[in-house]
């Protein structure tokens, strides 16, 4: 469920670790808010020792409560409250199919969804497997509410913004210093996604590359701008840099991804104006690469996400538009309403 690995979580909890319990006014809000369904379904993401878990039990539901590590599971199934079915899995990773019921009435995610990389994947995911009706609850610290060396697990007010985008119902209650979310409703139209400029561009030649690349299970990575967009991988190439050494050079400068400029394939040249200047985009597709996505340039990038391709009408925030024309070069005709640009094929794929 998170960057961590596994043991880093089995090491916690064997050894004392744990997270703020469950309070009075979380109880109450729930309670008021988001009531278990009587003889409903709920899943619990990121379970820990099932403290939630086993309120929303008592409250008359069944539960099924997952989490990543297997000694939270060992420890939270000794409480043994009747109507608490727990399993590992990895909610980013593992393949939801795994999950013993494949839609809930509530969905729970206390204290974890800082930890999430893929936040915007997993939340449609996630979205999917609400019954009609039902409801999806994140309680979170939030960024100013913990000091500055803590921030990795918190969520400022960009991230819980973008976490009720692309809901009919998002409410949000104070918990003692945590946010209680409440997200109802998913809006199903795909024409929420937009498309966006960030800002006048600085004097130059503006041709550079925009670099699709995708993981094993076929999904793109985007990255979420502090310009509040999301892009591509990419950037302008330097003099002399032809478009595929610079599509690899900046997917590494970026995100720590290597890859072999002979991997790299320009598919096409694409040409637009922004502020009166033209601008020229190759679109490379990059088939092959080594290393995990990590934020290099913090003053640019806030995140990496491997994001569902067909996700990609649906982000519920501005798309960029270079990176919109390239995704377009590769998957022809999956999102709505671009603008207008001049597109070069190079290479049929």
């Amino acid at each position: 469920m998170t960057e961590a690995e596994p043991e880093a979580w089995d090491a916690h909890y064997a050894g004392g670790g744990r997270f703020r319990p469950l309070g009075d006014t979380e109880r109450r809000l729930l309670a008021q808010h988001v009531p278990a369904p009587a003889s409903g379904l709920a899943l619990d993401i990121g379970c820990g020792l099932g403290e939630l878990a086993r309120y929303l039990a008592r409250s008359g539901c069944r539960v099924d409560a997952v989490d990543w590590s297997a000694a939270a599971l060992t420890e939270a199934g000794r409480a043994g409250v009747t109507g608490v079915t727990y399993r590992r899995l990895d909610i980013e990773r593992d393949d939801l199919d795994q999950l013993p019921h494949p839609s809930y009435d509530l969905i729970t995610m206390r204290l974890g969804w800082a930890f999430v990389r893929d936040r915007t994947r997993v939340l449609n995911r996630l979205r999917e497997r609400l019954r009609p009706g039902g409801a999806l609850c994140v309680i979170t610290p939030t960024a100013d509410a913990v000091p500055e060396d803590r921030r990795g697990i918190a969520l400022d007010e960009e991230e819980i913004a973008m976490l009720g985008a692309g809901w009919e119902t998002f409410e949000r209650y104070d918990a003692d210093g945590l946010a209680l979310l409440v997200l109802r409703d998913p809006c199903p139209s795909p024409a929420l996604l937009a498309y966006a400029g960030k800002g006048r561009p600085s004097p130059h030649a503006l041709t550079g590359a925009g670099v699709v690349v995708t993981d094993a299970a076929g999904r793109v990575l985007l990255g979420w701008s502090v310009r509040g967009v999301w892009e591509l991988p990419g950037g302008k190439n330097d003099a002399e840099e032809d478009f595929a050494a610079a599509a690899v050079r900046e997917l590494q400068e970026e995100t720590s991804l290597k890859a072999d400029p002979a991997a790299a394939q320009v598919r096409a040249i694409l040409m637009d104006c922004v502020h009166g200047i033209p601008r020229v985009t190759a679109a490379v597709r990059v088939t092959a690469f080594t290393g995990e996505p990590v934020v290099t340039e913090p003053q640019l990038i806030r995140r990496w996400e491997w994001h569902e391709v067909d996700d990609l009408p649906l982000l519920g925030r501005p798309l960029f538009t270079p990176s919109a024309h390239v995704l377009d070069t590769v998957w022809p005709g999956l999102l709505p309403g671009l603008p207008p640009v001049h597109r070069y094929r190079v290479v049929e794929g």
